[in-house]
């Protein structure tokens, strides 16, 4: 939803983001960048810039309408082209399957992965696109920063769109996500050779101080937004500490045995993840009884002495690096960061825009990505940044530039659209043609 377009062309049906309306921080969700038109001039520009891996969403609405009902076979040819043009120029492709957009209709009559209708829906959809592109997409992932269903954002992705929104609702949808996941991991093992991970939003939480509790607190952050799920993609189940929580908390996870037997089966192929910040953890400022979920809800900080953008998002490479080497550590599978980039207001004057600051981020976090590898030992598989083209950020706002090439449009005014080089992309052209070796 946030390149695409074409919201209601080619048999595609709505998605929960296609009713959201513009507000004065954000666009609507109906044209994003036009790459639904535009694509072949955007794949262009990634093979001049040397770019040899792509990951795209497959819009599950757009596939397959309803989202439980037959599929549209129109939707299904444009991302057989794109996977084709894509390879045409050397692009390895990796499909992400969900990225918050539910099926409108899905949404309205399930109320999204609260229900288990909706995980066998996403089950199938799956499955069928693994049937029509794994024998020419090699990377995939099932859901883009899977962690998410565990906070309260759980609620805005997930298709949820009424209800109290309590805890014992919160995990049944994080584990209702987790048997799709593994459902559709194990499908592909079975029938193709393309390799398969979870993925999640990972953000470096530090303890605001030595205090033990600070301390207690970062961990519990870890351990039930990150290691739950990584015991769950690696080893095929919840960690102990998690499950003893849920039963002291009397929580109904709704989680049968055919679900722990889709989870024997799971294993992952590689864990990516995205990383664009860190914070800090202020145990004082947590309400005495909030469960771990929302402990940075109450308590998040800034961490001092760091650079931030004007969204308080910080650059932090060491907290890039130690994430990279302490899961890899801990799991011994490959690591793949397939998001990691910076957003800034920036405007178009008619001359290139000399976003040095970018260049500057990205430099320290492949710099640290090369520490990891060659220093702390760790088996990274490729970078992938956000991104390359300007698109709306997750919460719809086309100021937040996080590209290497500039969109010619804005919140409300989609002008041209025209696509600029930024300095960015032509710096990025000798960073992978030298295989990160060149970093000035």
């Amino acid at each position: 939803m946030q390149t695409e377009g074409g919201w209601n062309e080619g048999g595609k049906g709505k998605s929960v983001y296609d009713d959201r309306p513009a507000t004065d921080q954000s666009s609507d969700w109906h044209v994003a960048i036009d790459d639904y038109h535009r694509y072949d001039e955007d794949l262009d520009l990634m093979a001049q810039q040397g770019m040899n891996c792509y990951r795209f969403q497959i819009s599950w609405s757009r596939v397959c309408p309803t989202g439980d009902g037959e599929f549209n076979e129109e939707g299904i040819r444009f991302y057989d082209e794109l996977i084709n043009k894509l390879i045409a120029r050397n692009i390895t492709p990796m499909i992400c399957l969900y990225h918050f957009d539910m099926p409108l209709a899905l949404a309205e009559k399930y109320n999204g992965f609260s229900d288990r209708h909706v995980v066998d829906a996403f089950i199938r959809y799956g499955q069928t696109m693994v049937d029509r592109f794994a024998d020419r997409v090699p990377y995939w992932i099932t859901f883009n920063e899977q962690n998410l269903y565990s906070m309260n954002e759980a609620f805005r992705i997930a298709g949820y769109l009424q209800g109290p929104e309590t805890d014992e609702e919160l995990f049944q949808i994080s584990h209702h996500v987790m048997v799709a996941h593994a459902a559709v991991a194990n499908y592909l093992h079975a029938h193709s050779n393309a390799k398969i991970g979870g993925m999640l939003a990972y953000s470096e939480v530090y303890p605001a101080s030595s205090n033990p509790r600070d301390v207690l607190y970062a961990r519990r952050i870890d351990e039930f937004l990150n290691r739950n799920l990584l015991d769950v993609f690696v080893n095929g189940h919840y960690s102990t500490e998690w499950l003893t929580f849920v039963r002291n908390q009397r929580i109904d996870l709704d989680f049968t045995d055919d679900d722990q037997a889709t989870f024997d089966q799971l294993h992952s192929d590689f864990i990516a993840f995205s990383y664009y910040r860190s914070v800090q953890i202020n145990s004082s400022m947590v309400p005495i009884n909030t469960i771990p979920n929302h402990y940075l809800d109450f308590g998040a900080q800034p961490v001092p002495g760091l650079q931030a953008n004007e969204w308080g998002w910080n650059v932090d490479p060491l907290g890039f690096r130690d994430i990279l080497t302490k899961v890899y550590n801990q799991y011994h599978v490959p690591m793949f960061p397939i998001e990691n980039g910076i957003g800034i207001r920036e405007v178009y004057q008619g001359h290139e825009i000399q976003d040095d600051y970018r260049i500057d981020y990205h430099r320290q976090h492949i710099q640290a990505l090369k520490d990891a590898v060659f220093t702390d030992g760790v088996e990274v598989l490729g970078y992938l940044g956000w991104g390359l083209i300007d698109i709306p950020s997750s919460s719809g706002n086309m100021d937040k530039r996080y590209g290497m090439i500039y969109v010619n449009r804005t919140n409300h005014d989609l002008r041209d659209m025209r696509r600029i080089p930024k300095k960015s992309y032509w710096w990025f052209q000798k960073v992978i043609a030298s295989n990160g070796a060149q970093l000035d």
